[in-house]
């Protein structure tokens, strides 16, 4: 039974309005005695508040997309009780909801969280930093520098697509040297993709359930060659169709991963851009609850 509940949303985020926050808000409250709101305006704000507040609550509501979840959670992770986690799809793609099998139109999402269905999940770390859902270089942090702010506001999801395509065909192969728990790999790619959560982009990627709460990292590397690939992974709609064992991108699973490169490279990490190489990446096992949706069947 949780008895306070604490709510955080991006005021910036251009995709939610008040109407909604109020709608949401009617909702949560409804299942909970006390629900205090906190609205935020600068980033690194939502950070702090869930760094310094985080304890005082039973649950934790967060509304805003990747990048919100991204500055909680670096909040929360350094806690040693954190709140239980809710998680609103209030931003561009909301992948991490959708890892978290949560519906993507805000009153049914809210009806979901007072369901109140719980999983204890892995959370990626990197330079000292947490992320929930990804860390990449190459081409992940090349289309999010590339995304024009307009379109993204005007389109939404279909800005990032509009980026990635065009990013694709400009893409520059890099040096690397990796060291993970099965060895070494060297060579050059256009994209490594240390994943946590399921999605990239709104689309589905080829990873088992059980990848959220294994231990491990699931990391592509693709090279020139498995660009064609790339652009078939971003444009599917249904997972299970990909074997990672015999295609032209390499995968490997790891609870450790350090990536060097020549020259320093700017990461992505949830969809923000302020770290860069050389990175060590690991994982925390079953560091943070969240609340989450009914879990499809299975297709892998």
């Amino acid at each position: 039974m949780y008895t306070r509940g604490l709510f955080i949303y991006n005021g910036n985020a251009g995709s939610v309005d008040s109407t909604q926050v109020g709608d949401v808000l009617g909702i949560l409250s409804a299942e909970l005695p006390e629900l205090s709101v906190r609205r935020t305006s600068e980033p690194g704000e939502a950070e702090r508040i869930c760094r310094e507040e985080g304890e005082q609550y039973d649950v934790l509501y967060i509304l805003g997309g990747d990048g919100t979840v991204h500055e909680c959670v670096n909040g929360l992770a350094v806690l040693e009780s954190p709140p239980v986690i809710g998680v609103l799809p209030g931003g561009t793609c909301n992948d991490f909801s959708r890892t978290l099998w949560m519906p993507q139109q805000l009153p049914r999402a809210a009806e979901v969280l007072n369901e109140r269905r719980t999983r204890t999940l892995d959370i990626g770390t990197a330079n000292g930093h947490y992320f929930t859902n990804f860390y990449g270089i190459g081409l992940i942090s090349e289309t999010s520098q590339n995304i024009n702010s307009d379109i993204k506001g005007t389109f939404g999801k279909l800005g990032y697509f509009l980026s990635t395509l065009q990013t694709v065909r400009t893409a520059e192969p890099f040096q690397f040297e990796m060291s993970h728990d099965g060895g070494e790999i060297a060579g050059e790619a256009v994209m490594i993709y240390a994943a946590n959560g399921r999605y990239l982009g709104t689309n589905p990627l080829p990873f088992h359930e059980e990848s959220l709460e294994d231990g491990l990292l699931d990391v592509l590397i693709i090279r020139e060659a498995g660009l064609p690939l790339l652009r078939e992974l971003l444009s599917r709609k249904t997972p299970g169709e990909w074997s990672p064992e015999s295609s032209t991108i390499e995968y490997i699973q790891t609870s450790r991963l350090t990536i060097r490169t020549l020259q320093p490279m700017p990461a992505d990490t949830d969809g923000e851009i302020y770290l860069e190489t050389p990175a060590e990446l690991g994982v925390l096992p079953g560091k943070l609850t969240f609340l989450v949706g009914e879990q499809p069947v299975s297709t892998w």
